[in-house]
């Protein structure tokens, strides 16, 4: 072998070797700075998640019972104007001599169940003496003072005309309009009945007697 040919040979065996470690498997350290840049897997989301929450329920619907009336009746209105506000029968009528009558629904099963006051010719009060109804404000008949007193700042106390140890709540509206609430309490300190007007019909005691 000539010795141009040799070296050739030896160059080419040198190209070959050096690839060849080009190939190799990287360092460890380069290993490990490989694996430093891959982020571990997390158990936990890195920001607190906030736990579920159960839906809002919605409010309850507004009553009928009102300041300044009932449903679409307004104190104020004549005896005519209630009734058709009112939009069914109501049975009741003002004897002779007399400017003070109740009305009352034909559903009722006593007059003291439900009754819409009329004087002068006009609606000025209602009285409930039911469970059903649901005054403004959320009282009900069947509740204590104290439940009252919590459901209504302000209230204030009168001791009963009839019903020794019983009291009158009154609350006047909050927003300032002329309709007044009272509760009748007896001596348990339960409420019996319950009623909305103006005054001075609203502190009538013995209604229109």
């Amino acid at each position: 072998m000539t010795l141009p040919l040799l070296r050739s040979c030896l160059s080419t065996a040198c190209l070959l070797l050096l690839l060849g470690a080009c190939e190799r498997a990287p360092s460890a350290s380069q290993a490990d700075a490989g694996a430093a840049a891959v982020p571990p897997p997390l158990d936990q989301p890195v920001e607190d998640v906030p736990p579920a929450t159960a839906p809002v329920s919605p409010a309850p619907a507004e009553g009928l019972a009102r300041y300044d009336g009932y449903g679409d009746m307004r104190f104020g209105m004549s005896a005519d104007e209630a009734k058709k506000a009112w939009g069914g029968e109501l049975n009741g009528k003002p004897s002779e001599g007399t400017t003070c009558y109740h009305l009352n629904p034909i559903s009722n099963p006593t007059p003291a169940y439900f009754a819409f006051m009329i004087e002068d010719g006009k609606f000025v009060r209602y009285d409930v003496s039911n469970d059903k109804e649901v005054a403004p404000g959320g009282g009900k008949r069947g509740m204590t003072a104290d439940e009252i007193k919590k459901l209504y700042p302000g209230v204030t106390e009168q001791n009963h005309k009839y019903v020794e140890g019983g009291k009158y709540l009154r609350v006047k509206d909050g927003a300032g309009g002329n309709g007044v609430l009272v509760f009748e309490t007896d001596a348990a300190g339960k409420v019996t009945e319950w009623r909305v007007g103006v005054p001075p019909q609203v502190d009538y005691v013995e209604g229109c007697s």
